[in-house]
Parts: C-alpha cells; sequence; structure tokens
C-alpha cells in the first residue's frame, strides 16, 4: 500500500528530493531513496510501505530499552522493512536490510488498527522499532495523532538521522526516544553504517529542546568504538545535553556481516560505566548482559528499581522521587 510521503520537493526533469532524513536523496523517476522504500513515480515521491509491517509485537517498556519511561509498561512494538543506515553488525537486518520486491506483508494494518491493539493488549504506548521508524514516517505519524489521542504515549527507537524538519512534524505526538549514538568517530560512520555523525548528534539536542524523553544507547564493538577516549567522548557529549539522560552501553555480539570481532568483553563495558558516572552522568546502565540495569539514586545511591533481565522484582519509587532522600528521579513514572 502506497501513500504519497511527507518531506519532499519536486524538482526538475521529474525528479524528486527528500529531506525526511539527513542522506537528503535525489530520486530520479521510478527509482527509490537508499532507504529503499520511498519511491519516485513520475514526479510524486510515495512511500512504498505504508500500512505494511514487517514486524508487531507486545514488549517490555524495557526492551527499547527505556528505563525512566514508564518502567514496568507494557508497549507495542512495531516496524516496516527498510532503513537509511546500511550497518553491517545490524542485529535486526533480516528486515531492516531487506528489499521491497523481496517482501510480501501478510496484511494491511491501517494506522487506527495499531491504536487499538495497543490498547486491546493493556499497552500504555506504541513504538516505532526494530527498523528505522523514520523511512516509515507517514504510516508512523498517522498512527502517532490516533494513539495520541487514545491517551496512548508513542515512541521512536532510532539512529537519529532525521532532518529537523521531521522531528518538528512528529514533536507534538512523540513522548519518548532511545537514540542510538553509535559513536563519537565521523569515520566509523561512513564505513559502517555510510552515514555521518553530526547529524545524530544535532538531532539528539534537538529532540531534547522540543521535551521529548530521551536516552541513548551505544553498542560498544570491540577494536571500533571502544577506547577509553572515545567513551570519554561520548559521556561527555551526553553528559552536555543533560547529566540526566540515560546512557545504555550495550554489549555487542557478532551477526549479519560484522563475524570478525568477538562479543564485547564485561570488563569493557564496565570501564565504559566508570568512565559515564566520572563525567558526571546520573544513570548508566548495561545492556547485553544480565548485570548493571538496575536503577539507582544518583544522590544516595540507594536502589531504586531492581530488573532481572526486561523484567522488574522491585519498585522503590515514591511518586517518582528516592524513598530514601527525597530527591526527584529523572524521567516519567
Amino acid at each position: 500500500m502506497k501513500r504519497e510521503a511527507y518531506l519532499y520537493h519536486k524538482i526538475e526533469d521529474s525528479k524528486v528530493r527528500c529531506f525526511l532524513c539527513n542522506h537528503n536523496c535525489v530520486i530520479i523517476d521510478s527509482e527509490y531513496g537508499f532507504c529503499g522504500v520511498r519511491k519516485n513515480e513520475k514526479g510524486i515521491l510515495y512511500s512504498d510501505v505504508y500500512a505494511e509491517p514487517a514486524a508487531l509485537h507486545v514488549d517490555p517498556i524495557e526492551k527499547k530499552p527505556l528505563y525512566h519511561f514508564y518502567p514496568g509498561s507494557l508497549s507495542y512494538s512495531m516496524a516496516t522493512i527498510g532503513c537509511n543506515f546500511r550497518c553491517e553488525f545490524c542485529q535486526n537486518w533480516q528486515i531492516s536490510q531487506r528489499s521491497k520486491s523481496d517482501f510480501k506483508p501478510e496484511r494491511i494494518v491501517l494506522p487506527e488498527d495499531i491504536a487499538y491493539y495497543a490498547k486491546e493488549n493493556n499497552c500504555s504506548s506504541i513504538s516505532y522499532t526494530y527498523t528505522e521508524p523514520t523511512v516509515f514516517f507517514e504510516y508512523a505519524y498517522d498512527i502517532a495523532k490516533i494513539a495520541h489521542k487514545e491517551g496512548l504515549h508513542n515512541i521512536f527507537v532510532t539512529n537519529g538521522y532525521m532532518s529537523t524538519e521531521a522531528i518538528d512534524k512528529i514533536a507534538p505526538y512523540l513522548n519518548a526516544a532511545n537514540v542510538d549514538l553509535k559513536s563519537f568517530n565521523d569515520g566509523f560512520y561512513v564505513k559502517n553504517c555510510k552515514a555521518h555523525l553530526k547529524p545524530v548528534l544535532d538531532s539528539i539536542k534537538y529532540m531534547k529542546e522540543r521535551g521529548i524523553w530521551i536516552e541513548i544507547t551505544t553498542l560498544i564493538i570491540p577494536g571500533e568504538n571502544d577506547s577509553g577516549q572515545e567513551l570519554m567522548q561520548l559521556a561527555d557529549f551526553v553528559a552536555s545535553v543533560g547529566v540526566e539522560i540515560p546512557w545504555h552501553i550495550s554489549r555487542f555480539h557478532p551477526d549479519y556481516k560484522y563475524l570478525k570481532s568477538e562479543s564485547t568483553p564485561i570488563e569493557t563495558l564496565k570501564m565504559a560505566k566508570e568512565i559515564a558516572r566520572s563525567r558526571g552522568l546520573r544513570y548508566v546502565y548495561l545492556g547485553n548482559v544480565f548485570e548493571g540495569n538496575d536503577s539507582l539514586c544518583y544522590n544516595c545511591a540507594k536502589l531504586l528499581i531492581k530488573r532481572s533481565g526486561l523484567n522488574l522484582s522491585a519498585n522503590n519509587l515514591d511518586s517518582g522521587s528516592c524513598p530514601y532522600c527525597g530527591v526527584s528521579i529523572d524521567g516519567l513514572f
């Protein structure tokens, strides 16, 4: 099912320029943009995956991961095929890197259906996740508007490569985002993602300015982004945007085309966490391991939320405050 795209201009010779993300693709007639799902047909740009989900699941909010946004709640999670990155270590490559010609949707699922399923499954939010939500922006936007009216929260799990115009359009309906900050080295982005670093940094700062609750995830890959210097640069950047932003430091495991490295040593993750704490970050979590994911009070260090995997086994928060010292804990609870 196709739908005319948002955020593009018609230019000469039936070409269009898409400004949904920072690739700013110029697309000739009958061709797709870099994402593989936005197609120019005679000078009109279409989203070619509208209402064609490739994944629909009910997840704990902690899987996004969001630890300071209604912890313990359920999020109705969805994606279409397509992505505007080409990460060789992608852990959802089966759908993110799938071509439109190779995908046949099981059924059409309209935006109002997604909102209905979310409420039927006792979800308090809808997460646009697994692949990059920017590439199915029209679908996500229409769902988000309905969800907002129905009292549901909207969440982007994103690589952060969207344009300022895209953020402005979705911001009235977008409550939270987990942004994947993959490295603090532009060369890493060029080599591994076919993208650039600065637009991601700009998106994180701008979403924060627009009042969207932000959490950040970095997958630590041995030999790529795990030096002490780069980890300090990453931590300093997060702190410069807001020391209250939770930073999720995740363990890499070999996947897709990136099979040349072993899984990240636990010691590296712990080192990154110590660096982050030393740079003033209040909330630092380890991901893809079975430790380091409890929430502690940044003021008195007492246990606030205990997690067993993706499940909460204890929640000691008192209306969003530490019950021991009374300090307000950042987030939405």
